[in-house]
C-alpha cells in the first residue's frame, strides 16, 4: 500500500515536472504571436492613415465620384474601429472591405490621366503598395508564429502545462478574407 502511494506520487511528480518544462516554451510563442500581431496592427494603421490623403488627392481630379469616396470612408471607419478591437478576423474582414474600396478608387483613376501623372498621387499609391506588401508580409509571420503557438500547445506534455496555466485555447489566424470566393467585388466600367 504504502509502495502503491509513493509510487503515484512519484508518478505525479514526474509528470508534473515534465509539464513545467514548456511553460517557458510557451510563453516565448505566445508573446511571438503578441508581437507579430502588433506588426500587423502597425501596418494596418499606416494603411488607415494613407487613405485620407489618397482620397483628398483623387478628390482633386475626381470630385463627381463621391459615391466611391463614401465607401472608402465607410471602410477605413470599419478597419479604424477593428484595429481597436485587436481581433484578428473583424481586422481580416475591415481590411478585406477596404481593400475592395481602395479597387474602385484606383479604377477611377483610370479614367483621370491628369491624376495618374500627378507626383502627389504617384507618392501616395507608392507608399500605399508597399504598405499592402507589409501588410501581406506581417500577416505571413503572425500566421507561422500562431501556427508555431498553435501546434505547440497541443502537442504532449505540453498540452497539459498550457491547460493548467488557461493557455491551452489556440490562437486565430489573421485570414484574408471570411467571405466565400463567389461573394468577390465585381469591377464593372460602365
Amino acid at each position: 500500500m504504502r509502495r502503491r502511494v509513493f509510487m503515484t506520487a512519484l508518478l505525479g511528480l514526474v509528470a508534473f515536472s515534465s509539464t513545467g518544462c514548456g511553460y517557458n516554451a510557451i510563453q516565448a510563442k505566445d508573446e511571438a504571436v503578441n508581437k507579430a500581431a502588433s506588426l500587423i496592427k502597425v501596418q494596418l494603421q499606416r494603411r488607415f492613415d494613407l487613405i485620407p490623403n489618397l482620397v483628398e488627392t483623387v478628390k482633386g481630379f475626381a470630385k463627381q465620384e463621391q459615391a466611391v469616396f463614401g465607401q472608402i470612408a465607410e471602410a477605413r471607419a470599419k478597419l479604424g474601429g477593428a484595429i481597436q478591437t485587436g481581433k484578428m478576423g473583424d481586422m481580416a474582414d475591415a481590411n478585406q472591405g477596404l481593400t475592395s474600396a481602395l479597387g474602385r478608387l484606383l479604377v477611377i483613376t483610370e479614367n483621370y490621366p491628369d491624376l495618374k501623372s500627378n507626383q502627389n498621387f504617384r507618392d501616395l499609391q507608392s507608399q500605399l503598395e508597399g504598405t499592402e506588401n507589409r501588410i501581406s508580409v506581417a500577416r505571413q509571420d503572425y500566421n507561422g508564429a500562431v501556427n508555431d503557438y498553435n501546434q505547440y500547445i497541443r502537442t504532449f506534455p505540453v498540452n497539459l502545462t498550457a491547460k493548467m496555466f488557461g493557455q491551452g485555447k489556440p490562437r486565430e489566424y489573421f485570414d484574408l478574407s471570411t467571405k466565400k470566393a463567389e461573394d468577390a467585388p465585381q469591377v464593372k466600367f460602365n
